[in-house]
């Protein structure tokens, strides 16, 4: 056919001018591509010579973009413009089929336009990123052409009587406004700019984030396009495929979206709540108005774009609709019939009734519905990010200001704010990322049933009818889901709490053979949560099932979602009320503290814990606080700090109080180095940090640490033993430079060189020469000739306060019973001998003490060890690059063996069989469809006496069949994927419970307790209720669209020809995805623990924290974390988006192909229209299967990951609980004697570290009382853990009344001996169940041993008794009272062996004698061995043994010992009188 611009007929009345150039409709459409021809001569040179050439060498760094005024509308604009140019060249290309010759001056300007309009954005863009706004005058001027142009063609055609009836009028006048608004749009840049015509040109500079190289996280700041289809996280993507993604990779986040930013806006619009007078200005109401009030607009868009792509969603079904109904007409092929100025015209119905142009649209409404739904997400997830910032940093200043009684009375536990931070606050975020569908999803259902109505008559109304039949039912199933999960939430935390507590006494439970009683515990409210999750498996099968079956049962989530809200909601009210603490008063003074007619109380309707408290602490002197255990000394301490509720009296400062230097008598230390725990974020001073190190005695111990004093510290100092910890919180008060220093209790784990070095070189030369004001509490008696002033205590009061001397004229009997338990006769002499003697001690170093609990050091070795092994991993990046984009296949098949042989093919059948006849069911309804309408033309005219009717009846049974049997199998597999999810999940806790608590006791040393734990929540929890449903999710997005490709490639065999590349895009872009998917994940999580532990530790160290008035300095910290786990969530978001955007593409591509390739093949009557029908609607969900399939298959490899932990941890190696003799072997009450013979023992911690005891020899006659001492690290707790087997007993034996303890049964050896742990060690409960949780005991049995232990009239005063509750770790008792309490436990076990290793530590010198008396008297009868810091508390044992790197140096009685002038046991003995 000739082609001419235009055509060639020989009448054509395209080449006559009789009326004029301009009434000639080819001439106007070639005047029309001036303008575009002009933009290509003008902008090329500058796009590829100026851009161009500098492209490889110079990269424009996002620190020069900047959005000129009208960025956005312009952007819209354009593409308006590109839909109405698509438009017009379609109707130019169906104009021009029926003529003799081709014009393209139909078409062809409008390509030309479409070229244009495309190069002006990229121009623009480019312009914008180099902020060079003078080059724009280029589109100034085209803009101008261009609607100068378009406006004569517009005005032509209405000359000619060409109206609205005629689509390329109506085309024309739109380009007309398009072009005139771009026109307006680039005026406006030149006023508000000013970069022409005018003198002075307004200089503007990019936004401060763009300014710091830092901010990575773009999205706020590309243009349009970029923002709706992710494409500037392209590099991101590709980088993170090359090298793992980390904090520094992904940068800071946006001014904008910092947590500090977004708490600003959450409390304004607190405020402003406020400030109205609302009704609602408290409560859970306020919440909502303040959240709706600072995040609402963000919402409103979010819900703006979801119904936009709601809308667009119906035109899939209408153009299907369209393009089947045209391929059912006899005659498919258009004909226009009007001809204007030579050439033919299409109206808007003839142009929407061709099937080409449908499909194309189709195109088009889907990419532009996929990039709407995927914006609307974004936003959505974005503000809620934003908002759990907020709401964090909210929770946090709340902490900040809680009252300490809030916390240690139980009211509000570090586990309730951890779960309102770690899970409430991500339940909001999520509930903003689903509200759009509350009202997204009626607005669906009722366009859905107006246009199936429009449709299918009456029909429609079935449907609707069923729908509203059926929201009941989903309804409640969503409030049985919701509630089953909210109990399984409630049994986890139980759980959880419970195997808390069990990993951090496991040390107790395995000496006392208890593992059993607390497993059982915890398995018992296993079975309990179980029984929750089997309920909750039941809904989720039915919520599956509803959702294949009923697909409207899609609704469901919204309902879902508000029911489960509410807990959350009262949370976070609940915890907003929690009570202030109250500031103290500060009012001058001559003394640095004043308190006059205190009472005070923990609990505000409580009774007074400290009463009538008149005393003042002198300015720069050192002030001691004594007392017996319990009586109220730590609380004095937090009441001049301000941390209790004052009932009345008065405290008053010297000055305004300052920050005060605070070491509490539980140590809390960071996670964080030795060096950061010490200097507690003051500058670093090397003279000032050597003297307290060496104050604190911590060379030696930094000596052995992996790394020095950079070795981090663990989770609550949990890789170092309790003297460490208590060390370094004391260096870290020293090293400040405060005024006022309190110190609680700070030689309770110290032996007796360790305390008087302490007293002498820290508290005596570093605090008291400064002049600082220093307030001591402590029991050792001895150092009170120091104190410029004594506070003596007794049961809440002040018994006494002045100078020693005065106390002496006073109080003579209270100063001699002090002066018995001193045991000194010539102070300064003693002082002299106690210097002397620590210079001369050797310090052994590199002898670590290897501690047998969690608290133990890690040892070089193994540190070592760990070391090399990472190292060897990290080291090659390449075989670390090819493990990130494997697919964890070796986890998913240990994950579906452990469900077992039967269940495994079920699950595998169904799913196939399910997906077989859901297509089944689909294609006999195209079928049934095909045949009906086949036999409609023919029949129509037939008479009464033809059988003309078709026969739906075999149709109909085989349809009924088809789907019931798909319910049926829809009902199967949802029941096997839970059923499977629910047994993987039993067998796998179960199993690791029982190997973990058989475990021996280093690999808990070695395991931070934390890992441990995560174990058991997270990766249960992601095994128990995430999993199963991913599997399901996966493999049935997989089956779908491996279905739905099927049918599309079974209709259109052509299809298969353009699948090839689609699938290869398709590859590497889930390839690429996966990988940074997963890191992201992985980042995501690993951002969020140390803001959870950050939450932890401020709860922990609240008083020192406020002590120190550090809170804006913790704050900038939660600040920084909170940011750091929000920009990870924001780039797991965005990168989501990137991956579905395209997936949504390539099934719009998908669509397009399928289209098309069944149109022309139907045209040509090789298909029938049904089965084009059926193609084109599978291919509308392909994009839907892929994107799902692939989000399925990045959170199935990270959910694998936790199968892959426990797996790795079900490889741990078990103690050897089996032993060699039978149990009828073993007399009933063995050991009935006590005698201990030790011969030619040797002791190890691992087989790869070296011994601790070395060749020890001893024989212990039944009866003695041996009592052990040694410098810190000589073995002696390693001597007393060889009795229980808790270390590898190499080589030599242990023999107790004749057997060997190594072929005992480990649960029969550690039942019948008794220990008292440095440690003090309580579980929540009741005190009953602390003392005898095998219930063996009577009441008078307990009352007895409380009686011994010094507790009955405590234990008497408390109201239940007995059953009186115990909270979390004992904190409702003092460090003093809880460590009485475990005394009181091993004397309930009434062994003939009675081990005491360090075990009055924390008790008072008047309570300590009192206890060693009645230990004498009460085990008389009993072998004792007591390991000692005080040595004289066994100056009356019948034997002395003195240890030195893991040998016996000395054994022998006391007395001799004490005779000789050479022995190390004197010298110990010296320093302790």
């Amino acid at each position: 056919m000739p082609l001419a611009f235009c055509g060639s007929e020989n009448d054509s009345a395209a080449y006559k001018v009789d009326q004029g150039v301009l009434n000639n409709g080819c001439f106007v459409d070639a005047l029309n591509v001036v303008p575009h021809v002009f933009l290509f001569f003008i902008t090329f040179p500058i796009l590829f010579i100026g851009w161009g050439s500098q492209s490889e060498k110079v990269h424009i760094h996002h620190s020069t973009w900047l959005h000129f005024p009208g960025h956005n509308l312009r952007w819209i604009l354009t593409f308006m413009l590109l839909f109405v140019l698509v438009c017009e060249i379609a109707e130019g290309v169906l104009s021009d089929g029926v003529a003799d010759s081709r014009h393209l001056h139909l078409y062809m300007p409008a390509g030309m336009a479409f070229l244009a309009a495309i190069t002006s954005v990229v121009y623009y863009h480019n312009i914008e990123t180099s902020n060079f706004p003078k080059l724009l005058i280029a589109l100034l001027i085209y803009w101008t052409l261009a609607f100068i142009t378009k406006t004569i063609k517009f005005v032509k055609f209405y000359d000619n009587a060409i109206g609205f009836s005629q689509l390329r009028f109506c085309l024309t006048g739109l380009l007309v406004i398009l072009y005139g608004m771009l026109l307006t749009v680039e005026i406006n840049v030149i006023r508000v700019r000013r970069y022409v015509f005018f003198k002075t040109p307004k200089e503007v500079k990019p936004p401060e984030d763009l300014q710091d190289l830092g901010v990575r996280f773009l999205q706020p700041f590309v243009n349009l396009l970029s923002k709706g289809t992710y494409w500037w996280m392209n590099a991101f993507i590709k980088t993170a495929h090359k090298k793992p993604i980390d904090l520094k990779a992904i940068g800071k986040l946006p001014i904008a979206m910092r947590a500090r930013t977004n708490y600003l806006r959450l409390r304004e619009a607190f405020e402003a709540q406020k400030g109205k007078g609302s009704r609602y200005s408290q409560g859970s109401r306020a919440i909502w108005f303040a959240l709706s009030h600072a995040f609402g607009r963000r919402l409103v868009l979010s819900s703006t774009f979801r119904i936009l792509a709601d809308f667009l969603g119906f035109a899939g079904p209408l153009c299907i609709f369209g393009i089947v109904n045209h391929l059912g007409k006899e005659n498919g092929v258009f004909q226009p019939k009007t001809k204007f100025l030579g050439v033919y015209f299409v109206s808007s119905e003839e142009f929407l009734a061709n099937a080409y142009v449908l499909a194309v649209l189709l195109f088009l409404a889907l990419l532009l519905q996929r990039t709407f739904l995927q914006a609307s997400y974004y936003v959505a997830i974005e503000t809620g990010i934003n908002l759990r910032g907020a709401i964090q940093t909210k929770i946090y200043n709340k902490i900040m200001h809680l009252s300490t009684s809030n916390l240690s009375m139980g009211e509000m536990t570090a586990g309730q704010i951890c779960n309102l931070v770690a899970i409430d606050t991500n339940q909001l975020m999520w509930f903003f990322f689903l509200c759009p569908n509350l009202w997204a999803m009626p607005a669906q259902i009722i366009v859905g049933v107006i246009l199936l109505y429009y449709l299918l008559g009456v029909s429609a109304l079935i449907g609707a009818a069923v729908i509203i039949v059926l929201a009941p039912i989903q309804y409640f199933v969503a409030t049985k889901l919701s509630q089953a999960q909210r109990s399984t939430l409630e049994y986890s935390n139980e759980r959880l709490k419970k195997t808390n507590e069990m990993l951090r006494g496991i040390k107790l439970l395995k000496l006392y053979a208890w593992e059993n009683i607390f497993r059982a515990q915890v398995e018992m409210t296993r079975r309990k949560e179980m029984t929750s999750l089997k309920a909750f498996a039941v809904y989720t099968s039915i919520s599956i099932f509803m959702n294949t079956a009923i697909p409207i049962a899609a609704v469901l989530i919204p309902l879902k979602v508000v029911n489960r809200k509410r807990p959350s909601r009262d949370d976070c009210r609940n915890f907003m009320g929690h009570l202030q603490k109250p500031g103290p008063d500060e009012e001058p003074d001559d003394s640095c503290v004043r308190i006059t007619g205190g009472f005070f109380t923990w609990t505000s309707d409580g009774v007074p814990t400290l009463s009538n408290i008149a005393i003042r602490i002198p300015q720069g002197q050192l002030t001691m606080i004594v007392g017996q255990v319990g009586c109220g000394k730590s609380s004095l301490l937090l009441a001049t700090l301000g941390e209790m509720q004052k009932i009345s009296g008065e405290i008053s400062w010297n000055r305004k109080r300052g920050p005060v230097a605070y070491a509490s008598q539980k140590p809390w230390l960071l996670n964080a180095t030795v060096e950061e725990n010490i200097t507690f974020e003051s500058p670093f001073n090397k003279q000032r940090y050597k003297a307290v190190i060496d104050a604190c005695s911590l060379q030696p111990d930094i000596d052995i640490l992996p790394h020095g004093d950079q070795t981090q510290i663990g989770e609550r100092g949990i890789n170092l033993s309790g003297g460490q910890r208590q060390r370094i919180s004391v260096a870290r008060a020293l090293y400040q430079h405060t005024n006022v220093v309190f110190l609680d209790d700070p030689f309770s784990a110290l032996d007796i060189h360790l305390s008087d070095h302490l007293m002498q070189a820290g508290i005596l030369e570093l605090l008291r020469e400064d002049k600082r004001t220093v307030v001591l509490v402590t029991h050792k008696l001895q150092y009170l000739p120091h104190a410029d002033w004594i506070i003596a205590m007794k049961d809440g009061t002040i018994q006494r306060e002045g100078t020693l001397k005065d106390i002496q004229m006073s109080e003579s009997q209270l100063f001699e019973q002090w002066k018995t338990l001193m045991n000194r006769q010539d102070q300064e002499l003693e002082k002299e001998t106690v210097v002397t003697e620590r210079k001369n001690m050797e310090v052994p170093k590199g002898l670590p003490r290897a501690m047998s609990s969690r608290d133990g050091l890690l040892l070089d070795e193994e540190e070592e060890e760990e070391d090399m092994a990472e190292s060897e991993e990290e080291d090659n990046l390449s075989s670390l690059l090819h493990q990130r984009a494997k697919i964890p296949w070796q986890a998913c098949a240990k994950y579906l063996s452990t469900a077992g042989v039967l269940l495994l093919p079920l699950l595998f059948f169904s799913q196939l069989l399910k997906h077989i006849v859901l297509v089944a069911i689909d294609y006999c309804l195209a079928n049934w469809t095909d045949s009906a309408l086949a036999l409609g033309p023919t029949t129509r005219n037939c008479s009464l006496s033809q059988d003309c009717s078709f026969d739906h009846r075999v149709y109909a049974m085989v349809f009924t069949a088809l789907c019931s049997l798909g319910i049926v199998l829809c009902l199967i597999t949802s029941v096997t994927v839970e059923w499977t999810g629910l047994k993987v999940a039993k067998r796998l806790h179960r199993s690791l419970l029982n190997q973990i608590i058989l475990a021996p006791m280093r690999f808990f040393e070695t395991t931070p307790l934390g890992s441990i734990l995560n174990r058991f929540s997270s990766d249960c929890n992601t095994i128990d209720q995430h999993i199963p449903s991913t599997l399901e999710c996966l493999s049935r997005s997989t089956m779908l669209c491996v279905s739905a490709l099927a049918v599309i490639s079974y209709v259109t065999p052509v299809f298969l020809i353009a699948l090839l590349p689609l699938a290869i895009v398709c590859y590497f872009i889930q390839k690429y995805f996966r990988v940074a998917s997963r890191d992201l994940q992985q980042l995501d999580d690993s951002t969020q623990l140390p803001l959870l532990s950050h939450f932890s530790e401020t709860m922990e160290g609240l008083t020192t924290i406020r002590a120190f008035r550090y809170e804006a300095l913790f704050q900038q910290k939660l600040l920084k974390y909170t940011d750091s786990n929000n920009i990870a969530s924001l780039f797991l978001t965005a990168a989501n988006r990137w991956l579905e955007v395209r997936m949504e593409y390539i099934g719009a591509c998908v669509v397009l192909i399928a289209a098309v390739a069944s149109i022309t093949k139907s045209l040509h009557k090789e298909l029938p229209a049904g089965l084009v029908g059926l193609g084109l609607t599978y291919a509308l969900m392909v994009s839907n299967y892929l994107n799902w399939m692939v989000r399925n298959l990045a959170d199935m490899e990270i959910q694998m990951g936790a199968v892959k932990r426990i797996h790795g941890l079900l490889k741990t190696e078990s103690e050897n609980y089996e032993g060699l003799l039978a149990p009828s072997l073993i007399p009933k009450n063995w050991p009935v004697q006590g005698k201990i013979q030790i011969q030619n023992l040797s002791v190890r911690y691992d087989s790869s570290l070296k011994p601790v005891l070395n060749h020890v020899n001893a024989h212990i006659s039944p009866g003695q009382k041996i009592g052990i001492c040694g410098r810190t690290g000589s073995g002696k707790s390693s001597f007393s853990l060889a009795f229980f087997r808790m270390v590898d007993m190499f080589e030599g034996r242990i023999v107790i009344d004749d057997i060997d303890i190594s072929k005992l049964p480990l649960q029969t050896l550690r039942s019948r001996l008794s220990i008292i742990l440095q440690d003090p060690i309580l579980f929540s409960g009741t005190i009953r169940f602390n003392l005898d949780p095998e219930k063996k005991c009577s009441d008078n049995t307990l009352w007895e041993a409380l009686e011994i232990a010094q507790l009955k009239l405590v234990v008497k005063a408390l109201p239940g008794g007995l059953d009186a509750i115990v909270t979390e770790g004992g904190e409702n008792f003092s460090q003093g009272q809880r460590q009485l309490f475990c005394l009181a436990r091993a004397f309930v076990r009434k062994t003939s062996i009675f081990i005491m290793d360090e075990a009055t530590a924390s008790i008072d010198m008047a309570t300590e004698n009192i206890l060693q008396k009645v230990v004498m008297t009460a085990f008389a009868d009993r072998t004792v061995v007591t390991i000692a810091h005080r040595v004289h508390t066994i100056l009356n044992a019948d034997l002395v043994i003195v240890m030195k790197r893991g040998a016996i140096l000395e054994y022998d009685k006391p007395e001799v010992l004490l005779s000789r002038p050479d022995s190390v046991f004197a010298s110990f003995v010296r320093a302790d009188k």
